[in-house]
């Protein structure tokens, strides 16, 4: 891999953010990324911003960040911004947090139709068909 971030041909840069080059083309057509001009009869070349922005983006989409979320947090992210930023990580938060209150109770159903399952004597039907059918 090059180490001048400052002159990265779009493969070097792909690789250097850590991501694919059809995922730099993808993000350049969402309006993430903007795409450096082109030299007349040279290559597109980025830099060390360019990877900084792809590893930020990567990052708040591993957080579960939309790329409509992430394109709200990049016109935040000189750093005045703050409350608006806090804002939206609370709501991603508040999310998060009921989808973990959904799994838990996903969780213990499952675990519930799980043990009738294997306590279930007999030829009878399988309990947790039966529970599912019912709904």
């Amino acid at each position: 891999m090059e180490n001048d971030f400052g002159n990265l041909t779009v493969g070097a840069f792909a690789k250097a953010a850590g991501v694919g080059v059809e995922t730099i083309r993808f993000y350049q057509r969402k309006g993430l990324l903007p795409e450096p001009e082109k030299p007349l009869g040279g290559i597109r070349r980025y830099g060390s911003g360019d990877v900084s922005r792809v590893r930020f983006i990567k990052t708040a989409q591993q957080l579960g960040f939309s790329l409509d979320e992430v394109a709200e947090l990049l016109k935040l992210e000189d750093g005045t911004h703050c409350r608006e930023a806090s804002a939206l990580a609370k709501i991603k938060l508040a999310g998060v947090r009921e989808k973990l209150a959904s799994l838990r109770q996903m969780e213990k159903t499952l675990a519930q139709m799980l043990a009738a399952c294997e306590s279930r004597r007999g030829k009878v039907c399988c309990p947790m068909i039966e529970s599912l059918k019912r709904g």
